[in-house]
């Protein structure tokens, strides 16, 4: 499976976010600078992730972007959904209907192996993503880093 650039954006962002202190704004050019990454193309991510409800957006002077609630309510896969949608990485053709010895319909009435393997596969790395909070993965980087990150955020 492999998963948008923007995915690994967007989770890094929301969890540099969940670094501040509750309300922290951080305009667009904080995130990327913090991180290197281009701010037009981050600003996509950020405007998926206020239509998705993980964040809200603010303008003005005093405007950028904060958590649209606290950190141990946003989950990986919101963050991850939002970014690449809540379709099934996997998606079946059917293919074994087609070629020189396709199987009639009548015999695939039933999903094949193949795509109960790879949906079952999806649910449990959803399923994972839904128990891990963005909280649980700011409180999994080293301490160092957390400090650097609430001055930069302080800014």
């Amino acid at each position: 499976m492999k998963l948008s650039q923007g995915v690994e954006w967007a989770l890094h962002c929301v969890t540099l976010l969940a670094q501040g202190d509750p309300g922290t704004v951080a305009s667009r050019h904080t995130l990327a600078g913090w991180y290197g990454l281009p701010e037009a193309y981050l600003a996509k991510h950020l405007k998926s992730l206020v239509r998705a409800g993980v964040l809200h957006a603010g303008s003005g002077p005093r405007g950028g972007f904060r958590l649209a609630r606290p950190p141990e309510e946003i989950t990986a896969l919101e963050v991850v959904e939002s970014i690449d949608g809540p379709s099934s990485a996997f998606v079946c053709t059917e293919i074994r209907q087609n070629g020189a010895c396709a199987a009639p319909p009548e015999e695939c009435v039933r999903r094949c192996a193949i795509d109960r393997l790879m949906q079952e596969a999806d649910a449990a790395w959803r399923e994972r993503l839904r128990r891990t909070p963005v909280s649980e993965l700011a409180a999994g980087l080293p301490a160092p880093l957390r400090g650097r990150a609430r001055e930069w955020l302080a800014r």
